[in-house]
């Protein structure tokens, strides 16, 4: 699957750009309005198990509703909406529920790990079914399928990848 292509390279992105920065300052804030590298790698797990969880519940009606198997080629992620979701020049304020809580890196990181882990789960227990008709509303962004998700999962994390590149800058 190509979206798991997607979330495995963001992963890849995101771990190199936390371990370029000094474990001793991946918990420290740059600022008080700021986060920590530390957190938004939870926010990032934080977000992960929202949609894991709320795309699984869709994905269960529609089983239970009779979906059907893929036909065609589904629709990803545009261009367009990638981009949108990687750009930083616009700030975006994340909804309280994804907030990180104060974990360390460490624990921020294993949360993360595990919450791409349950949604690769999800995805890969659904390989061949119609996801590209189980849709979940953004309220940004609009309707998305599962497809879009796992795709904008991938652009969001990228996002804060570069966000972690910027935090890393103003702590040398």
């Amino acid at each position: 699957m190509d979206v798991l292509a997607a979330l495995d390279q963001s992963r890849e992105r995101l771990r190199a750009a936390v371990e370029r920065v000094p474990s001793l300052q991946r918990d420290h804030r740059p600022s008080a309005e700021r986060w920590s590298v530390a957190g938004v790698v939870e926010h990032l797990a934080l977000v992960e198990e929202r949609f894991t969880v709320l795309i699984g519940d869709k994905l269960e009606r529609a089983r239970a509703a009779g979906l059907g198997r893929e036909d065609g080629s589904p629709a990803l992620l545009s261009t367009e909406m990638r981009t949108r979701l990687v750009d930083r020049s616009e700030r975006r304020q994340a909804p309280d529920p994804t907030h990180p809580t104060g974990l360390d890196c460490s624990a921020a990181w294993q949360r993360a790990e595990a919450a791409r882990a349950a949604f690769r789960r999800l995805i890969t227990g659904a390989d061949g079914l119609a996801l590209g008709t189980v849709v979940h509303e953004h309220p940004r962004f609009g309707a998305l399928n599962v497809y879009q998700w796992a795709g904008f999962l991938a652009a969001h994390e990228t996002r804060h990848t570069e966000q972690i590149i910027e935090i890393s800058g103003t702590l040398q």
